[in-house]
Formats: C-alpha cells, sequence, structure tokens
C-alpha cells in the first residue's frame, strides 16, 4: 500500500452518519478507555506521558499589531496521545477556543482530530471534532455513573445549561433508568427552561428549569457540573443530600467540609499530578489552581487535609476492580474529570471504523510518491 497515503476526511454531517451521537456506544468505549488508562496502556503530552495538552495563550498586550491579545477562554490547545488495546493508534486533537465566536454564529471552541499510524506517522483520517469532543466529555460522567452512581437514583440536576452537559446528561440516562425528575439550573432562565424542554421531550420525565443554583443542587442523588468558566460556581455542603453523586466536567467551587467528607474519584490521577507539576512549574500555584478542575482538592491536598493523589482513587482503577468506587449507598461521592486526548482517540477511531465499514468520508490523497523518500 505504500508509498501512496490517502486518508479519510470525516465533516461534521458524516461524523453524524458514523455514529458519533450514539451516546451508549460512546459510554462503552470510554468505559474501555478508563481500563486502559487504569492499566498503563497509553502515552499523553509531556516529559511524563500525562500532560492534558500544551496551549497557546495570547498575551495581554502585545506589540505586534497581528498578535491576538488575551480574551475570554481564548487559546490554542494541541492534545495528542497513543491509546493501545484494540486501539493501537495515535491522534492529536487541536483545537481553538473564543467566546466572542457567538458573534459570528459560531461556537465557542472549533475542533478538528487527526488520527496517524503509530508505525509510520501516516495520517489515517482528519475529522471534524465538535461533535466528537462534546461526546466523549459526556460519555465520561456517563461511565461514572455506571460506577459511582446508586442505581435507584430518581432525582437528577443539570449545572450549566450548555451542549456539553447536554451531553453528559445523554450518557448519563443510558446508566440510569430510574430517573423520574430533573431539575434544570442555569444562571439565564431562558436557557435553563429550555433544557428542561429538551429532556421532557427527549425522556419523557419531568424538568423544570431554576435560576437559583441551591434550587440546582439540593434533593438530587446524581448532578452533572458543566457550568461556564466565565461564571463561578460555588454550592454548599449543606445541599448536598446522603447518597448523592456528584460527576463534574467544569470548575466549581466548594465547602472545604464538603471535600473532607465526600468519597473522591478522578478521572485518572496521574493527569491530575501532571496539573500540579504544571502548578508548580507556573511559578504561581494559586492563580494555576483558580483555573482548573481540580484546584479546590489540589489546595487540600498542599494543606494536608486530603490524601496524596498518588493515594487517591481514579476511575480506571474502579473499573478494573483495583479500588473500590462507591462503597455505601449513603456516600457522597464526586467524580471529577478533566479531559484526556485518549477519549478522543477511541472514540474517533470507533467512528473512523464505522466510516470505512459503510463508506462514509472522502478520500484524500496526500502524495502518490513523497519527493523526499
Amino acid at each position: 500500500m505504500y508509498p501512496k497515503i490517502d486518508f479519510l476526511y470525516l465533516s461534521e454531517p458524516d461524523m453524524i452518519d458514523a455514529g458519533v451521537l450514539d451516546a451508549a456506544r460512546c459510554v462503552s468505549v470510554c468505559e474501555e478507555t478508563f481500563s486502559l488508562l487504569g492499566k498503563g496502556d497509553y502515552l499523553m503530552g509531556g516529559a511524563n506521558h500525562n500532560n492534558h495538552g500544551l496551549n497557546i495563550v495570547f498575551p495581554k498586550e502585545t506589540k505586534f499589531p497581528n498578535m491576538p491579545v488575551a480574551g475570554p477562554d481564548r487559546r490554542f490547545a494541541a492534545m495528542p496521545g497513543y491509546l493501545g488495546g484494540r486501539f493501537d493508534v495515535c491522534g492529536n486533537k487541536w483545537y481553538g477556543s473564543n467566546h466572542a465566536n457567538a458573534q459570528k454564529g459560531l461556537p465557542r471552541s472549533i475542533l478538528t482530530m487527526m488520527l496517524n499510524d503509530k508505525d509510520t506517522g501516516a495520517p489515517l483520517a482528519l475529522m471534524s471534532a465538535n461533535l466528537l469532543s462534546a461526546a466523549r466529555t459526556g460519555a465520561v460522567p456517563g461511565v461514572a455513573a455506571k460506577y459511582l452512581v446508586n442505581k435507584d437514583a430518581k432525582t437528577a440536576s443539570v449545572i450549566g445549561c450548555g451542549p456539553i452537559n447536554k451531553a453528559c446528561f445523554a450518557a448519563i440516562m443510558t446508566q440510569l433508568s430510574g430517573i423520574e425528575k430533573v431539575v434544570c439550573f442555569d444562571v439565564f432562565l431562558d436557557k435553563a427552561n429550555e433544557f428542561a424542554r429538551w429532556i421532557e421531550a427527549t425522556y419523557h420525565v419531568s424538568a423544570i428549569g431554576v435560576d437559583e443554583a441551591e434550587q440546582g443542587f439540593r434533593d438530587a442523588d446524581v448532578i452533572t457540573v458543566a457550568a461556564s468558566r466565565l461564571k463561578p460556581l460555588h454550592f454548599k455542603d449543606e445541599w448536598i443530600k446522603e447518597g448523592a453523586a456528584i460527576l463534574v466536567s467544569g470548575p466549581f467551587n466548594t465547602d472545604e467540609s464538603f471535600l473532607t467528607n465526600c468519597k473522591i474519584v478522578f478521572d485518572h490521577t496521574p493527569l491530575q499530578e501532571a496539573y500540579v507539576e504544571d502548578a508548580v512549574a507556573s511559578g504561581n500555584k494559586e492563580a494555576y489552581y483558580s483555573g482548573v478542575i481540580g484546584g479546590p482538592f489540589y489546595r487540600l491536598i498542599d494543606a494536608g487535609k486530603l490524601p496524596s493523589l498518588a493515594d487517591s482513587t481514579g476511575l480506571g482503577d474502579v473499573v478494573n476492580g483495583v479500588k473500590p468506587g462507591r462503597e455505601s449507598a449513603k456516600d457522597r461521592v464526586i467524580f471529577i474529570a478533566c479531559g484526556m486526548a485518549v477519549f478522543d482517540i477511541s472514540w474517533g477511531f470507533d467512528l473512523y471504523k464505522n466510516a470505512i465499514d459503510k463508506g462514509i468520508g472522502q478520500s484524500l490523497n496526500l502524495w502518490e510518491k513523497p519527493s523526499q523518500a
């Protein structure tokens, strides 16, 4: 087949045809990925092989007229990785983000995903990745719901009513058949009401929209958090009922009394350790902690009020039966997900294989014969 190289291009409509919106399948693939993480059959960026990715963050001021300056959620990021198991492939998610995109009718982030042969580096597929990324972001708490939420859960809360939490809720619902009532919180009530209407139409359960955070947290058996980085979120210990599970996919803060009196499960503890390494290297740990999802935990670990990350529980260990997840129906459990390229790789690879089997997408030619061989 070599030296000629062709690769597959998948547009967003192609990705939909290939099954990117299949939440149940995505949860299954992400559960498989967690197992590989727990076994160590993966690589990500950085010298520690566990970095979330590499960001370009723009300066507040610049003397260069064409260089972008800092703005809300404005950055570029590359998230490379290798995943073993049946995937056995390398990949990189690349995205640019800018909150001002909404003024142009665009999503906040625009993402693409490239899969590459692990041996030659040859491209296998280039795909639209907004729906891919949202689906895998949602599927991660979907896996957590399978292992950490009480199976008789009847009430759910959605904290932050944007597209990411829609993917999270869809994935969580593949694992919880007993949900009867959903409360949707957003600082913008119209968004909360719109989300509630979608839930009622899609899942035929009772749903209401609220714009007071306490209403969103109280009395819920399972809570999915994916609030905006631009709107700081704080919930109180007293709002969280016995036996509740909080599945966190976005920034938050809460009372120290809650974090020191709940069961904590991280997506992957080496990833969290890499965040702390980056915080130390930044020279301003406190500022760094304020910008990452795990920040509230890192502060308490530094203060000796929580076990070290090395002694903490990752979901891969729970999936593999190495460590327990929920140990009692009365446990209050919090799950922290920060996002990893290996999930984009696994879900992207699965969709790539689907596309090939179904004849979806466009074949593009890199070269017939390389000029520099």
